[in-house]
């Protein structure tokens, strides 16, 4: 066997061929004919010396030799795509990755408004769930990501600091009109959990000093921030908040605070991109955009604390 590779057109028949078990679906998506793709697929099994497909009656099947070929095949092709997206990125499409929850809460409106006040800046959003926050810019197709940390990211990436995440409970806004609340109306509420391991609220919970008067079992569990809220603006219980991503809902009237109190949580959200990435210079002024978007907020008035400013419940 030679030691040069294969053809690339060869390989990429065989990854069809393998992905669909038919040369004819192989065919149809590399639009080629089915003789062409047999071809290719011979050309490969001359190379190797060996068979790749077996026919057993209309089913097409994988050799031993070509389950030990494809895993490295399509590795291969899922690299070159990767390192090819990376130059497309100057075309004038900047690929985001955002958390889901951001994403509708505040993300998908500024980037609207920035499309619309600096044309030919295109931004492709991919909205994704993440119980902690992550991208890999080596493996995933995003030019940039918003993020929520600590702030301590790899080197190598430019990151600009958008705002600090502020817990904060949120209700229906019939809520309001039942007054007053404290820590023993809180107890006897339904809590809404955004997230499994009931985090936000017990962080909220321990700087107000209440964890010991609030028990956290019990309540429905989510998995996004966005669950709970909607759950709690349609009257199903109080859930924990994002005071900036609710910001919008209050002034409408489309829920309620009943406990006006932030807890500045520790985490913030970030903008964040590889300094070696292409379309550097338009990626600062999305920063520069999402950052003035922050600071023309105008936000609900409420008491802010940090973690080690814990007061006793009212």
């Amino acid at each position: 066997m030679s030691n040069r590779l294969p053809p690339l057109y060869a390989l990429r028949a065989f990854e069809a061929a393998a992905r669909h078990s038919s040369f004819s679906r192989a065919a149809d998506e590399l639009s080629i004919t089915q003789s062409a793709v047999s071809r290719h697929i011979r050309t490969l099994e001359e190379h190797f010396a060996c068979r790749l497909f077996l026919r057993n009656g209309r089913t097409l099947q994988l050799s031993e030799a070509a389950r030990l070929l494809l895993p490295g095949v399509r590795e291969g092709f899922g690299a070159l795509e990767r390192a090819c997206n990376t130059l497309r990125s100057e075309e004038g499409v900047l690929r985001m990755k955002a958390p889901s929850t951001l994403t509708m809460r505040w993300l998908l409106a500024r980037l609207s408004r920035f499309r619309h006040l600096q044309p030919g800046n295109e931004v492709q959003l991919t909205s994704a769930w993440m119980d902690v926050d992550h991208v890999d810019f080596n493996h995933e197709p995003f030019d940039c990501a918003v993020l929520l940390g600590d702030g301590h990211f790899p080197p190598d990436w430019e990151v600009r600091r958008l705002f600090a995440e502020l817990l904060i409970p949120v209700g229906a806004p019939a809520l309001l009109s039942e007054q007053p609340w404290d820590a023993a109306r809180l107890a006897a509420c339904e809590l809404l959990h955004p997230t499994p391991d009931k985090r936000d609220w017990r962080s909220w919970l321990a700087c107000m000093g209440l964890s010991e008067q609030v028990s956290l079992k019990g309540g429905q569990v989510f998995d996004t921030l966005e669950l709970g809220m909607i759950a709690a603006a349609r009257g199903y219980g109080v859930s924990m908040g994002d005071l900036l991503m609710v910001a919008e809902d209050v002034a409408q009237g489309r829920l309620s605070l009943p406990w006006p109190t932030a807890v500045v949580s520790g985490l913030d959200y970030f903008l964040v991109w590889p300094r070696t990435r292409p379309g550097g210079e338009r990626l600062r002024r999305l920063a520069d955009f999402l950052q003035g978007e922050v600071q023309a907020m105008a936000l609900p008035d409420v008491k802010i604390l940090k973690a080690n400013e814990a007061i006793l419940g009212e």
